[in-house]
C-alpha cells in the first residue's frame, strides 16, 4: 500500500513518454494526457491520506512533472504557432528553473523542485494549454502561462536563495 502513490507517479512517467508518440489534439493523445493529468492529482493524495509520502515520491513527482511538460513542449512547439516575444520569455522560464536547480544540486547535492502553492497554479495552467488551445486564442493562453510561471520561478529562486535547508513541500515563499 506505501508504494502505490510511487507507482502512480512512475505511470505518469511512462505515459508521458507514450504521449512522446502520439499525435497531438486527437483522441488518443486527449486520452493519455488527461490519464497523466489526473495521476498527477491523486499520487500525491494518496501518499498523504495513506501516511505514504516520502523524499523519494516527491522526487519522482517533480520528475514526472518535468518529463511531462518537456514532452507536451516538444510535441505542441512545431503545431502552436507561438510569437516570437513568447519564445523568449519561456527560455528566460527556463533558465531561471535551471537556475534553481543548479542552486538545488550545490547547496543541498540532491535535485529538487518545490511544491509551492505558485508552481502547483502554473503547473495547472500549463496542463489547461492543450485541452484550451483549440477553443481560446492563443496569445491569452501563452501571456497567462508565462506570467503565472514567471512568478512561480522567481519565488522559487528565492526561497533555494533565502532557505539554509530544502523543503520541497513549502507552500510559499511566506511560508518559510
Amino acid at each position: 500500500m506505501k508504494n502505490i502513490p510511487n507507482i502512480i507517479t512512475c505511470s505518469r512517467i511512462i505515459l508521458s513518454i507514450i504521449l512522446f508518440f502520439t499525435e497531438p489534439f486527437h483522441l488518443p493523445f486527449y486520452i493519455m494526457y488527461i490519464i497523466s493529468g489526473f495521476s498527477d492529482m491523486i499520487d500525491g493524495y494518496i501518499a498523504r491520506k495513506t501516511k505514504a509520502a516520502s523524499i523519494l515520491g516527491a522526487k519522482l513527482d517533480s520528475i514526472a512533472d518535468l518529463t511531462m511538460t518537456v514532452v507536451i513542449f516538444i510535441k505542441l512547439y512545431p503545431i502552436v504557432d507561438i510569437p516570437r516575444l513568447i519564445f523568449i520569455w519561456i527560455v528566460i522560464i527556463l533558465i531561471l528553473r535551471l537556475l534553481s536547480m543548479s542552486i538545488v544540486f550545490i547547496k543541498y547535492h540532491t535535485f529538487g523542485i518545490i511544491h509551492t502553492f505558485a508552481n502547483k497554479g502554473s503547473g495547472i495552467i500549463l496542463f489547461c494549454f492543450p485541452i484550451f488551445y483549440p477553443f481560446i486564442n492563443t496569445s491569452i493562453l501563452t501571456y497567462s502561462i508565462c506570467a503565472l510561471a514567471t512568478l512561480s520561478a522567481v519565488e522559487e529562486l528565492l526561497i533555494h536563495l533565502t532557505s539554509k535547508e530544502l523543503n520541497i513541500n513549502q507552500k510559499s515563499i511566506f511560508h518559510i
